[in-house]
C-alpha cells in the first residue's frame, strides 16, 4: 500500500467517524425529544383528567 492510499484510507476513515458520531448525537436527540413528548403528553392526560366539566369560567 503506498503513503498515497493510506492517506486516502485515513481520510474516509475520518470522514466514516465524524458521520457516526453525527448520527449518535442526532439519536440521542431525538430519543431525549421523544421521552419530553411523552412526558408532556402525560402531563396533559392528568391535567384533563382533574379537570371536572362545567368548573371553568
Amino acid at each position: 500500500m503506498t503513503s498515497t492510499e493510506k492517506y486516502v484510507a485515513a481520510a474516509y476513515l475520518v470522514v466514516f467517524v465524524m458521520i457516526l458520531v453525527y448520527v449518535v448525537i442526532i439519536a440521542a436527540k431525538l430519543a431525549r425529544l421523544d421521552r419530553e413528548i411523552g412526558d408532556l403528553a402525560d402531563e396533559v392526560r392528568a391535567t384533563r383528567q382533574d379537570e371536572e366539566p362545567g368548573s371553568a369560567g
